[in-house]
């Protein structure tokens, strides 16, 4: 059984949709998906230590070897974020149920779960093929079920954000699919480490350049890389709020793993040579999308779309630690694709309980919660603390290494940009902030905390902002080494 965990990590949910079905009921639905979740979380930490004792782990489906036949391949850094993705589905479904009582008419809830499973196999299928076609496959299938989970909003403008969603998600995965095909029609190959070795024999075709000019395009539209990234905030804001939390740690994580995944593996940095200052654009784009999105974040009345702006902006400085091109940059990079998962996995479960009890998620809905809702607006808080990066959070310890990439490079003016975008940070939650706790609230407002079954796992996020902002060895060891791997080679 441990040799077939590899395929087992994408077929246990993508059997497990269809499944849901079967099984009917709305909380039984639910429990079947919690259940296949944790077994996928399960898989991967499973996986995750196997590579971090031996290597990287091959799989050839059918028997059929490399590159003729499909295979699955697994290095530490699509193994760390398996884990990831597979721990936010989990934590984030434990609510699901709960969340979605006041957010989803009854007759559609089975359909949010198997829309769910069918997303996390998607994502998780990203991560473990070793097959450039494939990824697109999947992307596919992850796209459609998100555009589903959008859909199922209980506002009428969740049809139109998923309805542009589709738009630029079909755009970008024609992009995608165009340059795969560019790379399949230079090196009569799709496995991905037959395209490292054969591609640099024809690094001088402008094919190759055109290539990885429409995957990166295209990825930088499923990312939401500025300014390409217009689709989701609206996305955010309007899908079921549980949804918008798992998404949000989840599926930028992966355009970001393709990204480097492409650059770094695929194409292997070669581009550098092809008079493409990769890195500058990337540092550039980042400090754009820093500034414009968190400004942007600033005047927003919807804290949910706030906190959605606010991840355009962390995209930004996980573009700026690839764009670096050292090791202490792309480690920074792996390190906030953690940290922002365990940050916006936290906020928008705690905006989840906020809408849950609210109703909204207004500015304006917001005066005196700290006193109505103290455990939900102490999580937020902390959240919000994490986000700016304030010691003894995650986010602090992400930043701290990004601000020591640029410093490492020289760029001392880029390091000074880093901490400004984080106070900028400090604006949009401090107005949250106020509202918690510095206003009164209105007569005949909700009162109470949100139910235990939304509390748990909002803290089990909250608390592991805290924990691993102090603890730090083990995030810190395996970014380490997945980034010393990327730069070497495949290991």
């Amino acid at each position: 059984m441990l040799n077939h965990l590899i395929i087992l990590q994408v077929i246990v949910p993508l059997l497990g949709a269809p499944c849901c079905l079967i099984v009917g009921r709305n909380r039984a639905a639910w429990l079947f998906a919690l259940l296949v979740s944790a077994v996928s979380f399960l898989i991967a930490c499973l996986l995750l230590a196997q590579v971090y004792d031996v290597g990287s782990l091959t799989y050839e489906l059918g028997g059929w070897a490399p590159p003729w036949g499909i295979e699955y391949r697994l290095d530490l850094l699509s193994a760390w974020l398996l884990v990831i993705i597979s721990l936010s589905s989990t934590v984030c479904l434990f609510a699901a149920q709960t969340s979605i009582q006041k957010e989803i008419e009854p007759d559609k809830q089975l359909f949010f779960y198997v829309a769910w499973l069918l997303c996390l196999a998607g994502l998780l299928g990203i991560l473990s093929t070793g097959d450039a076609f494939n990824v697109f496959v999947f992307l596919e299938v992850s796209s459609l079920s998100t555009y589903t989970l959008i859909a199922l909003g209980k506002r009428r403008q969740a049809l139109w954000a998923a309805f542009r969603y589709l738009i630029m998600g079909t755009i970008g995965a024609t992009f995608i699919l165009i340059g795969i095909g560019f790379m399949y029609m230079m090196t009569g190959t799709l496995n991905m480490a037959d395209l490292a070795v054969r591609l640099p024999k024809v690094e001088d075709s402008q094919a190759v350049f055109v290539a990885y000019t429409f995957i990166v395009v295209g990825i930088g539209l499923k990312m939401a890389m500025f300014p390409l990234h217009f689709w989701l905030p609206k996305a955010y804001a309007e899908a079921p709020s549980i949804a918008t939390a798992f998404l949000a740690a989840s599926s930028t994580k992966v355009a970001v793993y393709l990204l480097i995944r492409f650059t770094y593996t695929v194409f292997d940095g070669q581009l550098e040579t092809a008079a493409l200052p990769l890195t500058d654009i990337l540092v550039a784009l980042g400090v754009l999308a820093v500034f414009s999105a968190s400004t942007t974040a600033i005047f927003q009345l919807d804290i949910k779309k706030a906190i959605a702006y606010s991840s355009v902006a962390q995209i930004g400085y996980m573009l700026i630690g690839i764009g670096l091109g050292s090791a202490l940059g792309m480690q920074a990079t792996l390190l906030h694709l953690f940290n922002h998962a365990l940050m916006k996995g936290g906020l928008f479960l705690s905006i989840a309980a906020i809408v849950y009890r609210l109703g909204s998620s207004q500015l304006d809905a917001l005066n005196g919660l700290g006193k109505r809702m103290p455990i939900t607006s102490l999580s937020f808080t902390i959240g919000g603390l994490s986000l700016i990066g304030v010691p003894l959070t995650v986010g602090f310890i992400s930043k701290w290494y990004l601000v020591s990439a640029a410093i490492e490079s020289g760029r001392w003016p880029l390091a000074m940009l880093i901490v400004m975008g984080s106070l900028l940070a400090l604006a949009y939650i401090w107005r949250v902030v106020e509202r918690l706790y510095f206003k009164e609230s209105e007569a005949g407002a909700p009162t109470g905390e949100a139910p235990l079954m939304m509390l748990i796992p909002l803290w089990i996020l909250i608390s592991a902002n805290v924990y691993f902002g102090i603890d730090t060895r083990l995030p810190i060891e395996i970014t380490a080494e997945a980034a010393r791997s990327l730069l070497e080679g495949i290991r």
